[in-house]
């Protein structure tokens, strides 16, 4: 088979990354942003990457490690990086895809550094060339917002390890906002909760199955949810269960859920009187995997007085933004950077 060029927009995300080619496409791959070495002899050697490594957490005998190369959105581990996408390109287009160009999403206000690490490890893995883009902008795209028009749109992007918040008109952002405070802190929170107030001390992978199936920023309307989990006692050693309810998480994850609330008040406070106004009628999407959250749409709602609203298909936003970014020349020359 002939070798290919192609045009590739990457989400590279602190829990998940995702692949899809230029325009409207169905997603290409989308798996955790995990990666499983094991040594071999001095060298450290990549064994799984995606759902396979993620599996592998917590589990890993003597010389094998799980990375998670991406934090806070920003690239943490450089080579794990570049070992994840080089077999995310593998597995895309095998040995025809040479050296594509790729279009890597990046969190708001990242310092150059940040972005040089990863366009070094995106080229590393093989792409012949590697723009950029912050996420807010592809995750408007991606919720169908009209990102071109004089008009304010508000999008509220909610990921694993990184929060943006930012106001778009005429094809760029008139004011945003990122902080470090996520899905993976709603995690922690449940965790610490956990080990303070029960004496149970339970895996990563545990707290992110708790936050799904029984999280609640309101309690009293979830009161129903609740999860048996196992870990081990802190006070015996000794592995123990308990009965886990949305209240326990509730008041596990209220202070952190209010970090991010606080945020979305931020970015309406520094928004411009005629840009507000758009906003009131409109209102805010929220997108990203942590936006299901039960009752942070409502409590956004209390706190703004504003209309609130999930993107369709919200995990997939920025991705999709991305390819849809590639696809239009013009944005994309407006927006897009190298680092």
């Amino acid at each position: 088979m002939a070798a290919t060029t192609a045009d590739l927009a990457v989400d590279l995300g602190t829990s998940r990354t995702r692949v899809v080619g230029k325009g409207a496409q169905p997603m290409l791959l989308d798996v955790p942003t995990v990666v499983a070495t094991a040594s071999r002899g001095r060298k450290q050697e990549v064994v799984a990457v995606g759902e396979d490594a993620r599996k592998m957490i917590g589990r890993t005998p003597e010389g094998t490690r799980v990375l998670r190369p991406v934090r806070g959105g920003v690239v943490a581990d450089f080579e794990a990086t570049e070992q994840l996408l080089r077999a995310l390109l593998k597995q895309v287009g095998g040995r025809s895809l040479r050296k594509p160009r790729l279009l890597v999403c990046i969190p708001y206000g990242t310092t150059e550094v940040e972005r040089r690490a990863v366009a070094d490890s995106a080229k590393a893995a093989g792409a012949g060339s590697v723009l950029l883009a912050v996420s807010p902008i592809a995750a408007a795209l991606g919720a169908d917002l009209p990102v071109q028009d004089p008009v304010a749109s508000m999008i509220v992007d909610l990921g694993g390890g990184r929060t943006h918040t930012a106001v778009t008109s005429l094809g760029g952002l008139v004011v945003a906002r990122s902080a470090q405070v996520a899905g993976d802190d709603l995690d922690e929170a449940i965790g610490a909760w956990l080990e303070a107030n029960r004496g149970l001390q339970i895996g990563e992978r545990t707290c992110e199955t708790l936050k799904t199936r029984v999280g609640t920023l309101i309690p009293e309307l979830h009161h129903d949810l609740q999860m048996r989990v196992r870990g081990r006692d802190l006070s015996t050693g000794r592995p123990a269960e308990l009965e886990v309810t949305s209240d326990d998480v509730a008041a596990a994850i209220g202070d952190t859920a209010l970090r991010i609330r606080q945020l979305v008040l931020d970015t309406l406070a520094a928004t411009p009187p005629e840009l507000a106004a758009d906003i009131v009628d409109r209102g805010m999407i929220l997108c990203g995997g942590t936006s299901d959250l039960r009752g942070l749409d409502a409590r956004l709602r209390d706190d703004t007085a504003l209309p609130v609203l999930r993107a369709e298909d919200p995990v997939t936003c920025v991705a999709r933004g991305a390819a849809r970014l590639l696809a239009d020349t013009t944005l994309l020359e407006r927006v897009a950077t190298t680092a």
